[in-house]
């Protein structure tokens, strides 16, 4: 029987949703739309490169929590608020993943619950071993 281990991020849409951060099932680890919230405070506001960055790290930290890092992500989602954002976002996708390349969706989406929001991104991470 496969384990599953949740972690929560202390957001208050997890409580609100009854939802967790991110989610351990056999070898892989999901982390849910994330953003570049921190408590009430949302990092770099008007600037699509700075949140993608911002929310990347949080969803690299939440699988830090399962003893990974940036070489097990296998998948990126990232949900846009704006077409114009396309070429930020994927810069600041690039910067992280480059030497990773995980399989990645990029959506624009009609927006988010919180107008500022720009980028709203999910991985998935695998634990077992990993080839090139």
């Amino acid at each position: 029987m496969t384990s599953v281990r949740r972690v929560q991020s202390g957001s208050p849409w997890e409580e609100i949703f009854g939802s967790a951060r991110a989610v351990a099932a056999g070898d892989r680890v999901l982390v849910g739309g994330t953003t570049s919230f921190k408590g009430d405070v949302l990092y770099g506001e008007g600037d699509p490169y700075e949140q993608a960055k911002v929310a990347f790290a949080t969803a690299i930290e939440a699988i830090g929590e399962f003893g990974l890092g940036i070489e097990s992500v296998i998948r990126t989602r990232v949900y846009l608020a704006h077409s114009r954002d396309v070429d930020e976002a994927g810069r600041a996708h690039k910067e992280l993943f480059d030497a990773v390349r995980p399989v990645t969706t990029l959506l624009i989406v009609e927006g988010f619950m919180d107008s500022r929001v720009l980028v709203s991104v999910e991985i998935e991470a695998f634990r077992g071993a990993v080839e090139s």
